[in-house]
This record gives structure tokens, C-alpha cells and sequence, in this order.
């Protein structure tokens, strides 16, 4: 186990190049634990990211009685076909969104009493919407609390009591996404028809919970913002292979971009699943050379000077967005960054936690209610920037390295939510003996 310091320094980066296997796909690996859990038969899921986000879904699934097992990294999951064994249990779910979200939504009408909660910033997130819209379908849903965020007291009925549901899209597609993935175990017997309020979000995370839907026999109709969902038992594929994090690799698809590279990721390719594969093509803008292959995306730096400012609306990759605000440091001229409110409600308030260390780092960083606007500075500075325990804080601002000066990350333990390994693996990448020594080791800190 990692022995984490206060603060992690990471040494000046001045070249990086090779490749890294990217962990599993926390939004993925979420998803198809659910799914194998609520399904008939028996999935071994192949590649699983093993983080705390994941370990909470899993420890949730076990107290919920699903068995689930592992040999030598192959996790084997018995699915329980829609009804959970144990009908009252409590369940703390960490900080994991994805796990939050689609458990309320999956134990609303599964005939159980459920306590749910979280660590103190889960209980700043809000989940008002879902509540609402499974209220409205006949769900008895609690807040313990503070009204609109968890905790929640979730008292299952057997039944909906309607075959429409609508949730709000504008605050977070997992709303959306955990409605549809309960929805064909409690749908009337004519289906459920879903229908989005105000404009969906994130809208790549839901094509992937279709697609793994699908997967496991669901197929969703779906026009535009309004999705018919059949009732169906869901079945095991058998074997899940579970895909890399688009968004993870993100930061070395940067590192390579702003340190020469190439630096190829290993898990994702053309045809994934996953939305944030888009972060290649925002570096291709910035005049990044990109190439890809059916299980890879590689890049490197421009063949002639400095990546170019960026301006675009990163509604559809929230996400691998924040790796783009950092990348901006280094770019001519500034960068902007729209259509990205979602990052109010992450793990920290990410606009606010972002413009004030990229400040720290001595850009000018001008924020609006969902937008940023980065101004690279001359020359960025050494600087001690605080994470908010927020693992895409540490991960990002990591990549500050590249302008020549040291970086100190604080508390930089919290990468453990979807990539412990995180500093090792940025090290292997690193060019510089020094540097590449001092990355690897765990406890060298910085006051």
C-alpha cells in the first residue's frame, strides 16, 4: 500500500514519451457492476478499475447480499435477476456519484428499507432532481437531512404508479442514467417512456449507459430527449471487458502534447464507448499531433512551436476538460473553456477550485457561472496547489511540471478514488533520470 505525504512534489518534466495501460473506466466499471448485480446469470468482468469508487459500489453490492468474487483480477459476479437478497441494509457510498446516483434509483421500487450516505462533500451534491422524478413515479424517498441532498431514507414500494417519468438534464446526466438503468425491472408492462427537461448534459456518458444496456439485453428506443424503455429482465453477456479511462488518459495524452512525447495510452481507441476520447480531438485543435488505433490514442507535441489557446464548448467532456485548463498554461494565447456549470457539483466547486490554482501558477484566469478564460502567463510558477480531494484536481495540475519548475500537490493521496497508481505511472514516462526517480518515490514531500 502507498504510503501517502501531506504534500507529493513533482520535479520539473522536461521530456516524456512511451506508453501506459490505462486503469478501467470508473463510469463504466460502476455501471456494469450494477448491471451484473441486477442481472440473471452469472458475468466475469475483465479489467475492472479497483479504486475506492468502485470499491464502494462493490462493498454496497455485497451488503445489498450480491456475490461477488475475484481470482487474480477477474472479478465474477453472481446477478441476483432483479431482486436484491437483503431488504434493509445501510450503505455508505463514499463520494461516488455514479455509485449514489443509480443505487437511489435502482432500491426505489426493489420493496426494501435503505439508508444511503456519503462523506461530507457527497452530502453537498445535490440529488434533489432523481428524488423528484421517483417520488413522482410512486417512490418513497426521504431526505434525512438537508432537502435536495443526501443522505436519504429510501423506503421501497413493489410498483410505479405511471408509465412517463421526466428528469431535469442541466444538472447531471447521472440523474438520467439512473433512471434508466432501473427502469426495466420496475416498468409497467407496457415500458416506461423517460423524457429530459431543459438541456442533457454530459450527453456522451449516456450513450455509453444505453450501450451497456444493451449489453445486457436492454435495447432502449430513444428519440432525441425522450427514451422508451421496455420491461425486461436484464441477462448476463457472460464475459465484460471492461475499457480504459478515456477521461485518465486525458493527462498523458496531454503530458505528451506539452513535453514532445509521443505518449501512447493503451485501452481506448477509436471505437470507444466513451465520450472523453473527444479530449484528442480539443488537442488536435490546439495543433497536437494525434494518432489512433483500434486500442490506442497517441500524441504529441506540435511539429513546430506551442500548442494554440482553445476556445469551445466542453459540455460533452466535463470532465477531461479540466486537464485542457491546465494544458492552457503552456498555450498562445488564451483559452476558453464553455458550457461547463457540471463542474459546480463534482467533488469540489471545480471552476472556482480550478481558476484559483491555475492563479497560484501565475495565469490570469478570468470565471463566469459555467465558463473559464485561462491567459498563460510568461513563465509558470513554482507553486503548492491544493487538491479539494478531488482526484482530477491532483492528476491535472500535475502536468504543471512541464513549465520547468517544481510542483507541490497537496494531499495527493485522493488520486486513490480512480488511479492509485497515478504518480508511478506519470514517472515512467519521464524522460529525466532525476526526475523520473523522484516521481517514483512514494513519501518524498514538501512542507
Amino acid at each position: 500500500m502507498t504510503s501517502w505525504p501531506a504534500v507529493l512534489t513533482v520535479d520539473p518534466i522536461r521530456r516524456a514519451s512511451g506508453a501506459v495501460r490505462l486503469p478501467g473506466s470508473k463510469s463504466i466499471s460502476n455501471r456494469a457492476l450494477l448491471l451484473a448485480a441486477q442481472a440473471e446469470g452469472v458475468t466475469t468482468l475483465e479489467g475492472l478499475l479497483d479504486a475506492d469508487d468502485t470499491r464502494v459500489m462493490r462493498e454496497a453490492l455485497g451488503a445489498l447480499g450480491v456475490a461477488i468474487t475475484e481470482d487474480c483480477g477477474v472479478v465474477r459476479v453472481q446477478g441476483c435477476g432483479g431482486e436484491f437478497p437483503v431488504r434493509e441494509a445501510e450503505l455508505f457510498l463514499g463520494n461516488a456519484g455514479t455509485a449514489f446516483r443509480s443505487l437511489t434509483a435502482a432500491l426505489a421500487f426493489t420493496g426494501g428499507s435503505y439508508r444511503l450516505d456519503g462523506v461530507a462533500r457527497m452530502r453537498e451534491r445535490p440529488i434533489g432532481d432523481l428524488v423528484e422524478a421517483l417520488n413522482a413515479l410512486g417512490a418513497r424517498i426521504e431526505y434525512l437531512e438537508r432537502p435536495g441532498f443526501p443522505p436519504l431514507h429510501v423506503r421501497s414500494v413493489d410498483a410505479i404508479k405511471s408509465d412517463c417519468a421526466s428528469v431535469r438534464g442541466d444538472v447531471s446526466s447521472q440523474y438520467l442514467t439512473g433512471l434508466l438503468m432501473a427502469a426495466p425491472l420496475c416498468a409497467p408492462r407496457g415500458g416506461l417512456t423517460i423524457t429530459v427537461e431543459g438541456t442533457l448534459i454530459s450527453r456522451p456518458y449516456v450513450d455509453m449507459t444505453l450501450a451497456l444496456m444493451r449489453r445486457f439485453g436492454v435495447e432502449v428506443v430513444r428519440d432525441r430527449d425522450e427514451f422508451a424503455v421496455p420491461r425486461v429482465r436484464y441477462r448476463s453477456p457472460g464475459r465484460f471487458v471492461v475499457e480504459g479511462d478515456a477521461s485518465t488518459a486525458s493527462y498523458f495524452l496531454a503530458l505528451g502534447a506539452l513535453a514532445g512525447g509521443p505518449v501512447r495510452v493503451f485501452g481506448v481507441g477509436r471505437d470507444s464507448v466513451q465520450g472523453d476520447v473527444g479530449f484528442a480531438d480539443a488537442l488536435t485543435a490546439m495543433g497536437a499531433q494525434i494518432a489512433r488505433g483500434d486500442d490506442f490514442i497517441e500524441a504529441a507535441a506540435p511539429p513546430r512551436g506551442r500548442l494554440r489557446g482553445i476556445d469551445g464548448d466542453f459540455n460533452h467532456i466535463p470532465d477531461a476538460a479540466m486537464t485542457l485548463a491546465v494544458a492552457a498554461l503552456f498555450a498562445e494565447g488564451p483559452s476558453t473553456l464553455r458550457n461547463i456549470g457540471s463542474w459546480r457539483v463534482k467533488e469540489t466547486d471545480r471552476i472556482v477550485a480550478m481558476a484559483t490554482e491555475l492563479r497560484k501558477l501565475g495565469a490570469q484566469v478570468d470565471e463566469g457561472p459555467d465558463w473559464l478564460r485561462i491567459h498563460p502567463p510568461v513563465r509558470v510558477l513554482e507553486a503548492t496547489v491544493e487538491t479539494y480531494d478531488d482526484h482530477r484536481m491532483a492528476m491535472s495540475l500535475s502536468l504543471a511540471a512541464v513549465g520547468g519548475l517544481p510542483v507541490h500537490i497537496r494531499d495527493p493521496k485522493c488520486v486513490s478514488k480512480t488511479f492509485p497508481e497515478y504518480f508511478e505511472a506519470l514517472a515512467s514516462l519521464v524522460s529525466d533520470a532525476t526526475t523520473h526517480a523522484a516521481l517514483l518515490d512514494p513519501v518524498r514531500s514538501s512542507s
